[in-house]
């Protein structure tokens, strides 16, 4: 009897926590096109509570207005969960495939790395670990490494109350930087103020003026954080070698952004891509007239669809791939579709999918659809790519 109750009380635990899992993944706040259906991928018995006038919200954004809130609850019993929804107008982008150059500044200067120095660990029991970002030295904003180092090193090893920042939460500690041999002080922390790379650039909106790139954000290499950043600038660049990829082996687009043309500004590193302003449309060979309607998660379809790249000659080129999985209600990340390059020109030159090719847009049907994201090591000629519409919907918040 008694392990009969402990069976009992272990699958009431399980069915328990299956149902806080999925109430706290659903986001307090969604936004959505118009026309698109409200999609919360809840469990049985998790449905949007009937409002005042006892009718049942009506699952498409076309009857939701901006900024309205909609409560969920369990079985229409019990309020779990306010949920607020906004929707934008369909829109329109013109899909770019530009190979370009990123340049991203943090928002202070970011712990990689802590070491010992002369033995001393001046950072111990102050709370500061990797991925912290330091924003502040006695009341001085810090927002490159020099700027850090001339504020420790002025210091001649008296008390620092320094101000950093830790899960979007902000702290202040007190470090004594150690005097070196070299009559130089150090905290024994090894920071970063920005990164670099090349990416591809995925579209531009000519309503907004705005732009996506990557597809996914850039992350630090030390810390496997998204890089918290304060500005950041978009410039060409000159693709030098291509790389192709093989099993087990990714390939790579190679180029140097060294005196790149700045052709915009760059206001957000999120998961969906990285989003701003672009502020020279000519450089990049922009034509408004190419514009393609973003589709909506139903629109797209498993099968053949077209990516846009530019690899060669500074010309971008469509390539056939094949949809072969689309996950339809993912909102969590950015492998929204399973892709595969089945284009012989594009496997000549690449392999499939490489490092640099992120953010490649992809159409078909006349509509835009999204980008790519990443690729199989295992089998380059397959990847994931992210829906047009999760990246729209970042770039709204992004604004």
């Amino acid at each position: 009897m008694n392990l009969l109750k402990k069976i009992l009380l272990i699958f009431c635990l399980l069915i328990i926590l299956v149902y806080v899992t999925n109430i706290t993944s659903i986001p307090s706040q969604i936004v959505l096109f118009e026309g698109e259906e409200l999609n919360l991928g809840t469990v049985y018995g998790v449905t949007v509570k009937e409002n005042n006038f006892q009718k049942q919200i009506v699952k498409t954004s076309n009857n939701l207005n901006n900024n309205e809130t909609i409560t969920l609850s369990l079985f229409n019993t019990i309020d779990v969960k306010d949920v607020k929804v906004d929707t934008i107008p369909r829109t329109t982008v013109v899909p770019l495939g530009n190979t370009i150059g990123l340049k991203l500044y943090t928002s202070g200067v970011l712990v990689v790395g802590l070491t010992e120095v002369n033995g001393i660990k001046p950072y111990e029991n102050t709370g500061i670990e990797e991925g912290d970002l330091i924003v502040c030295v006695n009341g001085i904003d810090v927002t490159t490494t020099e700027e850090l180092t001339e504020c420790v090193d002025k210091s001649k090893g008296k008390k620092l109350e320094i101000t950093y920042i830790k899960d979007g939460k902000e702290h202040t500690t007190n470090m004594t930087a150690t005097k070196t041999s070299s009559n130089e002080y150090k905290l024994g922390l090894w920071v970063r103020d920005g990164a670099a790379g090349v990416g591809t650039i995925s579209y531009y909106e000519p309503s907004t003026g705005m732009f996506a790139a990557l597809g996914h954000g850039i992350v630090d290499v030390d810390t496997e954080e998204l890089v918290t950043i304060s500005k950041g600038t978009v410039v060409t660049t000159n693709v030098t070698e291509i790389v192709k990829g093989k099993e087990g082996t990714p390939g790579e687009i190679k180029g140097t952004i060294i005196n790149g043309l700045e052709v915009g500004k760059v206001n957000d590193n999120s998961e969906f891509g990285i989003y701003g302003t672009l502020t020279n449309l000519s450089s990049l060979n922009i034509n408004n007239q190419e514009q393609y309607e973003v589709a909506l998660r139903d629109e797209i379809k498993e099968g053949k669809a077209e990516v846009i790249i530019n690899l060669e000659d500074g010309a971008r080129k469509k390539y056939e791939i094949e949809i072969t999985k689309i996950y339809k209600n993912n909102n969590n990340d950015n492998k929204s579709m399973i892709i595969k390059v089945t284009d012989e020109e594009l496997l000549n030159l690449t392999g499939g999918i490489i490092q640099g090719m992120s953010g490649a847009p992809i159409v078909q049907n006349g509509k835009f659809i999204g980008a790519v994201t990443h690729v199989l090591v295992s089998d380059p000629t397959t990847g994931y790519a992210v829906f047009g519409d999760l990246m729209v919907k970042q770039m709204r918040t992004a604004k």
